[in-house]
């Protein structure tokens, strides 16, 4: 599988115009009217910002199908693996391409990886309203202007600073798309706790221990990260506090209704480390495992 190193190296082997900056690519989808990706599968070693609305064809980003039927913003971190079927994109989109090394010495450098939607699956990306939709092109119309403008010494900071910008309004933009999916949650939230009861009655708590966000979040079709946040704008509680919960509310119905010790009710659990399990307990009820029981055999 092709994997591109540099922003140049990308640009050279898809036709693309040549970048202004080696570590900082834009392209608009007018550019690219005759051009094609020249790989189906690929990975790059730096960071990808798209705006795109999709005529027809497939685009999976990991094992997953991308959702195109409205304009969408996609994000993509160094290292992450594309697959691309038979595309043929409508002329109004873009596409920002930005090598680490462009990021070097800035806060942005620490502060993209802050950003969860880089560890979303392609088909959680963002889609735009409208009015939302016209606020980030203004954004990289700006940064364009910046890119072709003989480049000086504030060139960089003002690209970064809508880049950034760009980013805080896609964080806002997902919010107002949990909310706005708030039926999609509540169904997930309903599925998050079968799945957990089905791997409780199972058995597999013995055997494979406890169930990680990962696994719940394959099991729902879903990134871990985007699964984390969803639940988190919806209760309140991350994907790992569910599962805390869940198996809080099954320890005390084993302690009531069982003469097991606190260690065996903590195995039972899936829990190898005991002490965790009764610091976990405590944190969640308020009282150790021994003080929850003892309250109803006294």
């Amino acid at each position: 599988m092709k994997n591109y190193k540099t922003i140049s190296e990308l640009y050279t082997s898809n036709g693309f115009p040549p970048p202004e900056n080696p570590l900082l690519g834009l392209v608009t989808f007018e550019e690219l009217q005759g051009c094609t990706f020249a790989e189906t599968e690929f990975t790059m070693d730096f960071y990808k910002i798209a705006l795109k609305k999709v005529k027809s064809g497939t685009i999976l980003y990991g094992k997953t199908k991308y959702d195109h039927d409205n304009g969408s913003m996609a994000f993509v971190k160094p290292g992450q693996k594309i697959t691309m079927s038979d595309i043929e994109l409508t002329e109004k989109g873009f596409m920002i391409y930005i090598d680490e090394d462009f990021l070097m010495n800035t806060n942005l450098y620490s502060e993209i990886k802050k950003y969860g939607f880089f560890d979303y699956e392609v088909n959680e990306a963002l889609h735009l309203s409208p009015k939302e939709e016209e606020t980030i092109w203004d954004l990289f119309y700006k940064i364009k202007l910046e890119y072709y403008n003989n480049q000086d010494d504030f060139s960089k900071d003002i690209m970064l600073t809508h880049i950034d910008s760009i980013l805080k309004y896609s964080q806002r933009y997902y919010k107002r798309q949990f909310l706005n999916r708030a039926t999609l949650s509540g169904t997930v939230i309903t599925k998050f706790t079968e799945i957990l009861k089905l791997y409780f009655e199972s058995g597999k708590l013995q055997k494979e221990g406890l169930p990680n966000v990962k696994y719940m979040a394959a099991e729902l079709s879903l990134s871990a990260r985007y699964l984390s946040d969803l639940l988190k704008q919806e209760t309140g509680k991350t994907a790992l506090e569910h599962i805390h919960v869940f198996l809080v509310a099954e320890a005390k119905n084993l302690l009531v209704s069982t003469d097991n010790t606190v260690t065996v009710t903590a195995y039972q659990l899936g829990f190898e480390n005991p002490p965790y399990f009764s610091r976990l307990f405590k944190k969640e009820v308020g009282l150790t495992p021994t003080e929850y029981r003892d309250q109803f055999l006294n």
